[in-house]
């Protein structure tokens, strides 16, 4: 990766998170923690990765994506907007009357949406039909999905690796945000997931962990779930819930607060001051 390009990503997450935190905000309600964890994983999946056209969001051979952590839509569709789908301004409407921007993501109203997702566990599941579906068709698009740590609680997650393994979904790539908090705390206490990368091998995944900041590692990941035949991939991405804003941090409390004014500012404050460094420095 060339100093240029990862300085471009460097930026895209930037407006990633700061989009999160502004339509947030507006809304008075949403979860900036777990969007603020996916911002470079987004930012590599939209601009270096992904096959898409932001001009036709339908396009039969494009990639496909399904938020499974539904409720992370804030970063979600700040990814979409800085990538062309819409425009950055309509963050501000997040979750308002009248908005197409609803709390969860709507395929039938927002473009470059795939599937509709938020009840947890679903998602993924969706993503194998969907990556079924390309197997059965003759389709060579792949499939991503990210889901929370804590969403592996869920026991559908399970029933869909086992498909995904069966099934032998090389077309599918699961990626785990593994930031380790959830709404209630530390996902080591409220109900363990782990280990997560074992259980994934069980069900027949080639399993990677990286940590989801580093652009290079984030890279090489993807790269290895593409050349892999036969079996789908996890990646298990080791990252911060809140990364980006100081005083959000690793802190359980941030899954689903929005900011007052005060806390508004001080965080765009943080994240345009590393937009500008990125743009200095990359």
């Amino acid at each position: 990766m060339t100093r240029e390009e990862k300085k471009a990503l460097s930026i895209f997450a930037a407006r990633v998170r700061m989009g999160a935190i502004e339509g947030v905000y507006h809304a008075k309600s949403g979860h900036p923690g777990g969007s603020l964890s996916i911002a470079d994983l987004l930012a590599y999946l939209y601009t270096q990765e992904m096959r898409i056209d932001p001009k036709d969001p339908k396009k039969e051979d494009r990639d496909r994506f399904v938020l499974s952590k539904g409720h992370c839509a804030p970063a979600y569709y700040a990814a979409l907007a800085n990538r062309g789908f819409f425009p950055v301004e309509a963050m501000a409407t997040l979750r308002q009357v009248g908005s197409f921007l609803q709390g969860h993501p709507d395929m039938k109203g927002i473009p470059g949406v795939d599937m509709s997702s938020g009840s947890l566990g679903q998602g993924i599941s969706a993503a194998c039909g969907i990556a079924k579906a390309g197997k059965l068709t003759g389709k060579d698009y792949r499939v991503y999905t990210i889901l929370g740590d804590g969403e592996l609680e869920e026991g559908q997650v399970w029933e869909a690796a086992m498909f995904a393994g069966f099934q032998k979904l090389d077309n599918l790539c699961v990626i785990v945000d593994n930031n380790g908090l959830q709404i209630d705390g530390d996902i080591d206490t409220v109900c363990s997931p782990n280990p997560i990368d074992k259980k994934f091998e069980a069900f027949g995944f080639q399993v990677l962990t990286i940590d989801a900041h580093d652009f290079e590692a984030i890279e090489a990941a993807f790269a290895l779930a593409r050349a892999a035949k036969g079996r789908p991939t996890a990646i298990i991405a080791r990252s911060v819930k809140g990364k980006g804003v100081s005083f959000m941090e690793n802190q359980a409390g941030w899954h689903g607060t929005a900011p007052n004014e005060e806390q508004y500012r001080a965080a765009m404050g943080e994240l345009e001051e590393t937009l500008a460094r990125c743009e200095r420095e990359g």
